[in-house]
């Protein structure tokens, strides 16, 4: 079988790779989610996967369990209170290492590719970083779908806990709606405090 898939063949040149990327770094609420993944076998219902911001919320929720079919997976979480604490860029390095621990123990590969211009930091294992990495290459693109619907899922979850912001339909964004519910109803435990000094006028 012909394989014409380009961000496949993009992988394949790489080498042994995994493909690393998160969710959530602009969000003025919830955590910052990462995910890595490594191909196992190639389908052709994979020839779907693109950057998952140019996917629909229901093409990413098919799309989903198809990637934990192919792919060995690993997701890492950095809290609201530790993208406070040690900020947003730092925050998601350490959710891409935890991404990383998760996976690796079962899983071997001789380099990460990641998503975006940065290494990731206080990482020893060798790296390449792949601007637009995720309309590229299929790990990355995988990875970018694993953590956009996790931490989707984990918003949703979010919006039962703290009704009237609209956390569900805008995943914690800084939309209109969801600036004027902080303003109306105060800042709760989900929110990202560095986040909100320009909005509570700080």
């Amino acid at each position: 079988m012909e394989i014409k898939n380009e961000m496949y063949l993009f992988d394949l040149e790489k080498g042994d790779i995994i493909g690393v990327d998160e969710a959530g770094r602009g969000p003025l609420a919830g955590p910052v989610v990462a995910a890595v993944a490594k191909l196992k076998n190639y389908d052709k219902r994979l020839d779907k996967i693109n950057d998952s911001k140019k996917l629909s919320e229901k093409v990413r929720e098919e799309l989903f369990d198809v990637i934990l079919s192919n792919f060995e997976i690993g997701v890492g979480i950095a809290t609201v209170e530790e993208i406070d604490e040690i900020n947003i860029l730092n925050a998601t390095f350490l959710a891409m290492r935890r991404a990383i621990e998760d996976i690796s123990e079962d899983v071997k590969f001789e380099k990460v590719l990641v998503d975006g211009n940065h290494k990731i930091r206080e990482f020893s294992l060798e790296q390449e970083p792949i601007v637009k990495g995720d309309s590229k290459s299929l790990s990355i693109a995988a990875a970018s779908i694993i953590a956009k619907v996790t931490r989707d899922r984990i918003m949703i979850e979010c919006d039962r806990e703290y009704p009237g912001y609209g956390l569900a339909k805008h995943k914690g964004y800084g939309t209109k709606v969801h600036r004027e519910a902080i303003l109306e109803k105060g800042v709760k435990k989900i929110h990202r405090k560095s986040f909100l000094k320009k909005i509570l006028g700080e």
